[in-house]
């Protein structure tokens, strides 16, 4: 589904991207642009910066960037449409019908299929609970784990009949075609024969963060394997970017999130007066997870189980969560494998006690890492301090580091100059961060290196206008693909000359008449600053950077398009700062600077033609004349 250009742009005019990102971040302003930390990943010093001339926003540490819409579509993890609806929304703006294709509009109509199917399941799954078939799962839900009808109903708990084939002959009774129901992942249709994802099942409906339903989790009653079954991913259905229970805890008045291992947990805990509860979806925690928590929260409390398998949760996740920005603690349940026991055996109080007494997250994986060491052992014990010291390099600021230093000296009796000085020819020879420890510990996930690579990239296309992946390349570049340390300063002389005349354009199209007589948008060698002036020549005063990012890809592309426009149009000084000479042999210097690498492409493309070459080297001289004057 798309709506047209001119709808898009009316709800982009209508929504000052200060005030919107102002409504998440907090924002300082600082010169012309405003400031703050990155709702993107996590970090101490503001590197998130805001143009309000611009209506754009570019993070220089991880590398985010684009116009108010992408801005809700990254934080609120929105669609393109409901983004848009939801700042037309805010703006008070009545969407027309959208134009398009008949696959965009296909899609869209296909999910709300999907949605509806999934609401009609869940619906029977329920009235299943309440029937004699259900009994046994009614009886499961209020006797065994002791929860209340209102609870139940809340969570539109649920039960898959034993008949292997009941949900597809309801859902068939409702309409709804074999491709469809297949594509729902509630049904499996083969050539042996036709069944339901669930039979003889307890079903927990799951939710998205709008309440609709999108799949479904089942522990099966019994015995049988496998004991608890999720839906498959599908279009509506991405495991890694939903939380259990958010769309509940997200209204909590709680100022933190508790991340439990289950569905009984977080339904045992919300059951209990604990509304901020939450769990993984089947899959580790992750890093779409942890941003996702960090739009309602700025403090998470690990509550995972209390054996072997919730420990190593706890440690993969917390420098995930870390990363992400957030404060994290772990609670001690004591012998109590889940909260879900705990609340049984001891009652809210007294896990709310726990909550208040929850351990620093650091602090708890030092204490597990010393599990592993004899420390009577002179040889463990060193270990022990290596180990710990390189766990202390993953706080980048070296005021937190120092703290920590101090409270794992003071805790774990490790003398503090000397676990001090270790910590500190760690950070000197390998750096720190998160992503340091990684590579030193091997303890979380295998994307984090690429991530800091990312990071490290993101802040070199800005230095370089985005007209290369890397500074390095930037540095070695020649016009005609030759590399060469001579030819670097005639090269970044190139990138800056291509960067002003784009900025200086984009600020006052009329200037056009006056670049466009001696070089065209072709002549430039940045494809983004080449495309920009094109538009701007073609249609001048059509060029807004806030539109330019819709027109751009995704991911990759988007990014590379962000770093390149916000350092393009952030390059050039405020014209109204600068005298019409001023200005005119800035123009000069850019063109010129311009028309030279084009006359030396050509040359070097001559070969052994000496009249054209002759001819080129006479019209090259020439350009050491030109001059540009403004009427």
């Amino acid at each position: 589904m798309r709506y047209d250009e001119s709808v898009i742009e009316q709800v982009r005019e209508a929504n000052d991207i200060v005030d919107v990102v102002g409504q998440y971040v907090r924002l300082t302003k600082k010169g012309a642009n405003y400031f703050g930390l990155c709702p993107f990943h996590g970090e101490k010093t503001a590197s998130f910066s805001v143009s309000p001339r611009k209506q754009i926003y570019y993070c220089f540490g991880c590398g985010a960037g684009g116009n108010v819409i992408n801005f809700l579509m990254e934080y609120e993890n929105y669609s393109f449409t409901e983004s848009l609806k939801s700042l037309a929304d805010r703006a008070h703006i009545d969407l027309p019908e959208p134009s398009g294709g008949g696959e965009d509009k296909g899609s869209r109509e296909r999910r709300r299929q999907l949605l509806d199917i999934h609401k009609d399941a869940a619906v029977f799954y329920y009235k299943q609970l309440q029937t004699p078939d259900g009994a046994a799962g009614y009886q499961y839900f209020r006797q065994k784990r002791r929860l209340s009808d209102e609870t139940i109903t809340h969570f539109g708990l649920g039960f898959a009949p034993k008949a292997s084939d009941a949900l597809y002959r309801h859902l068939k009774e409702k309409g709804w075609g074999d491709e469809l129901l297949h594509a729902s992942g509630l049904v499996t249709i083969q050539e042996r024969g036709i069944r339901d994802k669930f039979w003889n099942r307890v079903m927990f409906p799951i939710m998205d963060i709008n309440n609709h339903v999108i799949a479904f989790g089942g522990r099966v009653m019994g015995d049988g394997i496998p004991k608890y079954l999720n839906s498959p991913e599908t279009d509506i259905f991405d495991k890694s970017a939903h939380l259990y229970g958010l769309n509940f805890a997200r209204k909590s008045r709680r100022k933190f999130m508790l991340i439990c291992e289950g569905y009984m947990d977080v339904i045992a805990l919300h059951q209990a007066g604990f509304t901020n509860a939450v769990a993984s979806l089947g899959t580790a925690f992750n890093e779409k997870h942890a941003r996702l928590l960090k739009r309602y929260t700025d403090t998470v409390i690990l509550t995972q189980d209390s054996d072997d398998a919730g420990t190593n949760a706890k440690l993969r996740a917390f420098p995930i969560l870390y990363e992400a920005g957030l404060k994290v603690k772990v609670l001690d349940m004591g012998s109590y494998k889940d909260p879900d026991e705990f609340i049984r055996a001891e009652g809210p109080d007294a896990y709310e006690a726990c909550i208040h007494k929850a351990r620093n997250a650091f602090l708890f994986m030092i204490e597990v890492l010393r599990r592993g060491y004899d420390l009577s052992d002179p040889a463990d014990k060193t270990a022990f301090y290596s180990e710990t010291a390189d766990r202390l390099c993953m706080f980048r600021e070296p005021l937190e580091r120092d703290n920590y230093i101090d409270s794992v000296s003071t805790e774990f009796m490790i003398p503090r100059d000397e676990l001090k000085s270790l910590v500190d020819r760690r950070v000197e020879t390998r750096g720190a961060g998160v992503e340091t420890v990684r590579s030193m510990t091997g303890y979380t996930a295998p994307s984090a290196a690429r991530k800091d690579r990312r990071q490290q990239e993101s802040v070199e296309l800005v230095q370089t206008a985005g007209f290369f992946d890397t500074a390095e390349q930037a540095r070695s570049h020649r016009p005609d693909g030759q590399g060469g340390k001579e030819n670097a300063e005639s090269s970044m002389s190139l990138i800056r000359a291509e960067r002003l005349l784009t900025a200086w354009l984009c600020e006052r199209p009329d200037l056009g008449r006056y670049v466009f007589s001696h070089i065209s948008p072709e002549d430039l060698s940045s494809d983004i600053c080449r495309e920009i002036t094109g538009m701007l020549r073609d249609d001048p005063g059509s060029f807004t950077a806030a539109a330019f990012l819709d027109r751009c890809g995704e991911d990759e592309e988007k990014r590379k398009a962000a770093a390149a426009v916000f350092a393009i149009l952030d390059s050039g000084t405020a014209l109204e700062d600068m005298s019409k000479l001023d200005l005119e042999k800035g123009l000069t210097e850019a063109v010129r600077a311009v028309m030279n690498s084009r006359y030396d492409r050509e040359i070097r493309s001559c070969g052994s033609d000496m009249t054209a070459l002759g001819k080129l080297l006479q019209e090259k001289n020439r350009v050491r004349n030109m001059q540009i004057k403004i009427q």
